[in-house]
């Protein structure tokens, strides 16, 4: 990435805050092209360039020998639909809006079909939980989690990485999405670059751009990352953290390999950089088992490691755990106790319990099984396009390229009319730009649903194209 290509997105960046954040509303003038090249020691072509992006995307407009100003929501490509959600996402690019839509074939939700979930065991632990824990209502958590909850994942850390870590290297958290925004609000201020994944996960994305950093992007192969070009971003902009998703990558599920790890680490160890690494899917393999997490390479506590088990047992626990060292984790708590003081203690008892058990790896092992036949499935049903996809390893995704000049948004209005989700390549990328990739989840629908949606979406691409065809060979 060229210096001019770093200051344009560092102002694009800069503006779309803004504007996300109502410090600059509805109608309100942006400085001029002059003023903000000044403000931001840039070339005013520089600001051109922006302001002149974010008119293409719809986020800002001219007036005749005026300047620029903050769009309207009612002026957006979408004005003209009936779903009230579109002109919301096209406004916010946020993954939360999409789901608000009510959907026949859900592919948007990287969610477990509830059905492939263990109700009836947990029906058993709640039991049990209330018996052994009587008061278990009228008591709060500690701020930085049960205790006993934090030896047993301590114990389990230990056994299965033959790592190095005591109970008090542990924060449990409610679900990984307040890790990350811990994360952001500890360690990242309005301005600091940080690094991310392109494509990464939308709600991550979200989260350190309403902090406000600049975000600088690093790409993200079948094969890992291109460890020169991480090397060069690190050099050249000594960014705060690095957030990454490596095992199963969210959307595109690449994992990046064991050595890579280690080498990341080394680099990260020498540019100060933290390496925020958010591991959703460890368990969800369906050949074999990821390489170990990065920060099992790590020695001297440049890793951040955030584990969520809520996917795969109960997404309504929402139970996370982050394993940090002790000065990181300092920082940490003081941030959990002022968002909540402490996650719900009926919930950690209760997923302590199931954990512990034989039943959970029993469940696991069936549900790793029950995926893999629907990841089969939308892969066999995507076969008969000449779209262009990775088979993951693992995960709850397949990240599919649909032809070239396919407008992605336009096609998400048009499917949730069809009552068909799917999440836009764009709400994927820090950057915001358009794209003719989109994610397919495979977890929340069942297998009928899969087969019946994943035509009615081929069929619809097809139409969409204008070329009358059904988007096949």
């Amino acid at each position: 990435m060229s210096n001019g290509d770093f200051l344009f997105k560092q102002v694009y960046d800069y503006v779309l805050n803004r504007i996300e954040r109502n410090e600059w509303q509805e109608e309100d003038k942006l400085p001029s092209v002059r003023k903000l090249a000044e403000e931001m020691n840039v070339h005013r072509l520089t600001v051109l360039k922006a302001y002149q992006l974010l008119k293409q995307q719809n986020r800002v407009y001219v007036k005749d020998k005026s300047g620029y100003y903050v769009q309207i929501s009612g002026r957006t490509k979408f004005e003209n639909l009936d779903i009230p959600l579109i002109s919301a996402y096209a406004q916010k690019n946020h993954l939360s809006e999409i789901h608000q839509v009510s959907v026949s074939y859900n592919f948007s939700q990287a969610l477990i079909d509830p059905s492939l979930l263990p109700n009836l065991f947990l029906t058993d632990y709640v039991k049990k939980v209330f018996d052994l824990y009587p008061k278990v209502l009228a008591t709060y958590s500690t701020v930085q989690g049960d205790e006993e909850l934090r030896e047993a994942l301590c114990e389990y850390f230990i056994f299965q990485y033959k790592t190095i870590i005591t109970a008090d290297n542990l924060l449990i958290t409610t679900g990984s999405q307040q890790a990350i925004h811990l994360i952001a609000q500890a360690f990242v201020k309005s301005r600091d670059t940080i690094l991310m994944e392109q494509p990464s996960y939308s709600a991550a994305i979200d989260t350190f751009r309403a902090q406000g950093a600049n975000i600088v992007t690093v790409d993200i192969h079948s094969d890992g990352y291109d460890l020169e070009q991480v090397e060069l971003m690190m050099k050249k902009y000594k960014p705060r953290l690095f957030y990454m998703n490596p095992t199963f990558h969210n959307p595109t599920g690449y994992t990046v390999p064991a050595a890579q790890r280690k080498q990341l680490v080394q680099l990260a160890e020498q540019y100060r950089c933290l390496l925020i690494e958010d591991d959703a899917y460890h368990d969800i393999y369906f050949d074999q088992e990821p390489p170990p997490p990065f920060y099992t390479f790590d020695t001297s506590g440049i890793v951040i490691y955030v584990r969520s088990f809520c996917k795969y047992i109960s997404p309504g626990l929402r139970i996370a755990v982050v394993i940090a060292q002790s000065p990181l984790m300092k920082s940490l708590l003081g941030v959990k106790s002022l968002a909540d003081n402490g996650s719900p203690l009926l919930n950690q008892k209760i997923f302590l319990h199931y954990f512990s058990s034989s039943r959970l790896q029993q469940h696991v092992e069936k549900l790793r099984i029950a995926l893999q036949i629907r990841k089969e499935i939308m892969e066999e049903e995507l076969a008969v396009t000449d779209w262009h996809w990775t088979s993951p390893g693992g995960g709850l995704n397949l990240w599919v390229q649909l032809p070239h000049h396919q407008s992605t948004d336009e096609l998400l209005a048009k499917s949730l009319k069809q009552s068909i989700s799917f999440v836009p390549g764009r709400v994927c990328d820090p950057l915001n730009q358009p794209s003719s990739w989109v994610r397919l989840s495979f977890s929340y629908a069942n297998e009928e649903q899969i087969r019946k949606g994943i035509r009615e979406f081929i069929h619809l691409v097809g139409k969409n194209l204008g070329d009358g065809s059904d988007g096949l060979h």
